[in-house]
Order: C-alpha cells, then sequence, then structure tokens
C-alpha cells in the first residue's frame, strides 16, 4: 500500500499582486556614490596621519584638493580656482561648474576648530561675488552652508559631516554626495536645503504660532477642560513656555 501524498492547500484570490517599485538610481548617480564611499575609506589614513602630526594649513590644502577631485569629482584646471579674489581679498577656493561660479571654499589646518568667526570670513565674499554655497572645512570637518541674498542676509547650516567622526560610511557618504560635481550640476543641493528649510526649527514655531493652530489647540482646550482663552492668550503661552527662544529668531 503506497503511502498517501501529503495535501497541499492552494488559496485562489482575485486580488493584484502588489509590487512595490523601486527607484533605480541613474549611472551618473551610483558611479557618484560608489566613488565616494570608496573615497572615504582611502583618505581616512592620510587625515588621521594630518591629525597626529597636526599638519598646517598647507598641508591641508594639499589633502583636500585631491578630496575634492578624487572623491567629489572636481576638475583640478577646469573646476578649481585657488586664491580666487574677491575685492582685494583671496578664498582658498573658487568652485565654478561650466563656468559659472557656484561656492567658495575656505580651508583651515586640520586641528583648527571651525568657528562662526571662519564662517564670516567666507560669507562675504559670497555676498560680495552673489554665491549661495560656502563650505567651510579642515579636511575632516565639512560644512555646508546657504546663503541667502537679499538684507538682511541669511547664513544657514545646510549640511556638516565628520570624516573622522562615529557615523557610518553610508551616512558620510549620503551628506557628501550632495557636494559632488555631479550632484551640484544637477543643483540637488537646493532641493535639499528647501526640505531642511521647511521643517526648520523656526519655521515650525512660525507655524505653531499661526492663528490657524492657536484656534485649533484653543477649541481642543475648551474641549477637553471645559476652560476658555481667546486665540492671543494661547499664542502667547506657546511662544512664552513651549517654544525655544532660538526657535524665534527670524
Amino acid at each position: 500500500m503506497s503511502s498517501p501524498e501529503a495535501a497541499t492547500d492552494v488559496v485562489v484570490t482575485d486580488e493584484p499582486v502588489r509590487r512595490v517599485a523601486r527607484r533605480t538610481a541613474p549611472k551618473w548617480e551610483s558611479e557618484a556614490r560608489d566613488r565616494i564611499r570608496s573615497g572615504i575609506r582611502r583618505f581616512s589614513r592620510p587625515l588621521n596621519d594630518l591629525v597626529e602630526r597636526d599638519a598646517n594649513e598647507g598641508d591641508t590644502r594639499l589633502l583636500i584638493t585631491d578630496f575634492l577631485c578624487d572623491v567629489l569629482g572636481y576638475d583640478k584646471y577646469a573646476d578649481l580656482t585657488t586664491e580666487y579674489q574677491v575685492r582685494g581679498e583671496f578664498a582658498d577656493y573658487g568652485v565654478r561648474i561650466d563656468k559659472e561660479l557656484v561656492a567658495f571654499i575656505e580651508v583651515k589646518r586640520v586641528a583648527t576648530k571651525l568657528t562662526t568667526r571662519h564662517l564670516r570670513q567666507v560669507e562675504m565674499y559670497g555676498v560680495n561675488e552673489g554665491v549661495e554655497w560656502i563650505i567651510l572645512t579642515n579636511g575632516a570637518r565639512w560644512q555646508v552652508y546657504h546663503l541667502s541674498g537679499g538684507l538682511p542676509v541669511e547664513v544657514q547650516l545646510a549640511i556638516e559631516v565628520d570624516l573622522l567622526g562615529s557615523e557610518s560610511i553610508a551616512q558620510k557618504s549620503e551628506k557628501l554626495f550632495y557636494l559632488t560635481r555631479e550632484s551640484l550640476k544637477r543643483r540637488q543641493i537646493d532641493e535639499l536645503w528647501q526640505k531642511k528649510r521647511a521643517t526648520s526649527p523656526t519655521s515650525l514655531a512660525n507655524i505653531i504660532l499661526s492663528e490657524n493652530v492657536a484656534s485649533a489647540v484653543r477649541k481642543e482646550l475648551r474641549r477637553q477642560t471645559g476652560h476658555s482663552i481667546g486665540d492671543d492668550e494661547i499664542t502667547q503661552l506657546l511662544r512664552d513656555t513651549v517654544i525655544r527662544p532660538e526657535c524665534l529668531i527670524q
């Protein structure tokens, strides 16, 4: 007597199979991201060597030039101008893409802690030349600031990455990607900046202090507690007791 075969239940359904569409990155983007990940690993030792011997600004700049070319994809001769003159002063680098000036880079020695004093120096270069993006770096830490037009001038941090920090290579490369020639040429950093600006503490604070939010809070407060106060009083309470003062700075 043969042994019975195991029964298999088959469920038939009319529901369509849902497939999750995955974004396929274009070739240029994949190549740029691969180059960044490889470059972060490759430059880790030279950067640490600079830190250990407290290298001067000139040696730091040599490494940064290599990093800009080998990792971020710039042409040393077509895209980078060292000692870019701005009204009698000199920026360490002017960055051009297709002959258009798109950013200034200010370099400090590898052991230097980047401060607002260094930012103010390169900020004036951007104001005088109408450049939106300014970059501070000591080789290890890279800070990218957006410079708004008009008065008063607004300078806000858009990207910060420490190549010798604790973040993963994937996290570091994701931030550095927006500094590559390929990405900067396509102005992808502008979209990143708009998103960051829209969700900044100042932007969210302004939304919380809007009339619509005050009205919604008043109604919910009355529903939950039976207590009624005016919209103006709610806005003042939010301003004085809920929102951090630094978020109110325009």
